[in-house]
């Protein structure tokens, strides 16, 4: 069993923890135990300048595009860049590797508060993030400033402990009043897993309710999900929007990957480590159950607490509500706000 377990890998340089803990971790769905006293510190500071596009464009995915417009409208926002903390790029997600190259260029020789970090206090959106180029300016972009993108991100292209993953956005189901229901062992939504063995073994095992076509009603969905001790994901290939509504309802991720996971939305905000389960892309279906049924009724009731917990942060609300999906995203930039100058290399001086 051991071997199908995927480590974790938090490997987070921004500690919080800065005051004694004064109760139980058990009992939290944050790695912080002082996490309200600086998210509420991070509400009333925060300033945000976001550089003036230099010509109009949308965003890719529906969560990019909700975090843009959340945050020109946010309190964050300021027109003053000496009162900022950050720095927003925006730009096309079509733009290309030279166009973007020139953007930074512009940047670091007409303004002057890229060279004072060499951009480690800025950000930028990229839904399925920028990859590794031998453009200078890329290069630095890539290597120093702050990378938002959408969850799940391609492998190479995520810098642990520097970028951010945006939670992903579904239609935020109504909690209505549940019958006890008889319960099943795991749950998985449409489109959830698409690995045609894994597909085929789930088709065939009782103890998996298997979606194949998207639910017809948000409270059959949420019956679904509330029923269930956890829900399947495949991490890469499958769709993962349900995940934060998975933790709402008390369903347990079950995160399969055949790669070590390093991306996960809030990693440096919520204890994904006692509140999903992960498992090796190669376990199929009976490494899967052997996985699971070594939860004990404890260990699963307490997972359940702590992902109910922690789902408000995967909401996406229009305008934002405090703790919602851009709040807590809002927060991840404001724990990397003291941003660390990087030396430059030699061969890029006269790039």
């Amino acid at each position: 069993m051991a071997s199908s377990l995927i480590t974790l890998s938090l490997l987070l340089s921004f500690s919080l923890l800065s005051t004694p803990i004064t109760s139980s971790p058990s009992l939290s769905p944050y790695l912080s135990p002082i996490f309200l006293k600086n998210y509420n510190s991070m509400s009333a500071n925060l300033r945000i300048f976001t550089y003036i596009p230099f010509q109009p464009f949308s965003f890719s995915s529906p969560a990019e595009s909700l975090f843009y417009k959340s945050l020109l409208n946010s309190p964050y926002a300021t027109h003053d860049p000496d009162q900022a903390h950050l720095f927003f790029i925006p730009f096309s997600p079509d733009l290309s590797t030279r166009s973007l190259g020139r953007l930074i260029r512009t940047l670091r020789t007409d303004l002057p508060y890229w060279n004072r970090t060499l951009g480690a206090d800025h950000f930028f959106l990229s839904s399925a993030g920028v990859g590794y180029s031998s453009e200078r300016n890329v290069v630095e972009l890539k290597k120093n400033a702050i990378q938002v993108s959408s969850f799940p991100v391609p492998a190479g292209k995520f810098i642990p402990h520097k970028d951010i993953s945006l939670p992903p956005v579904s239609g935020w189901v109504p909690v209505n009043e549940l019958t006890e229901k008889e319960r099943v062992l795991g749950f998985v939504g449409y489109g959830w897993v698409k690995s045609l063995s894994l597909v085929n073994e789930l088709i065939e095992d009782p103890e998996f309710v298997m979606e194949s076509e998207p639910p017809l009603t948000a409270s059959s969905y949420g019956e679904k999900l509330a029923k269930s001790d956890f829900c399947l994901f495949e991490y890469g290939g499958g769709d993962v929007s349900g995940i934060g509504e998975a933790l709402r309802f008390g369903c347990i991720p079950v995160v399969i990957s055949g790669r070590p996971i390093q991306d996960l939305p809030l990693m440096d905000v919520i204890r994904w480590q006692e509140m999903a389960v992960f498992i090796g892309g190669d376990a199929g279906i009976q490494g899967v159950k052997k996985v699971l049924r070594g939860v004990d009724d404890e260990s699963l009731a307490r997972m359940k607490r702590l992902g109910a917990a922690a789902a408000q942060h995967f909401q996406w609300n229009s305008p934002p509500q405090p703790l919602d999906a851009f709040n807590t995203v809002a927060f991840q930039l404001w724990v990397r706000r003291h941003a660390v100058r990087y030396a430059e290399r030699r061969e890029w001086a006269q790039s």
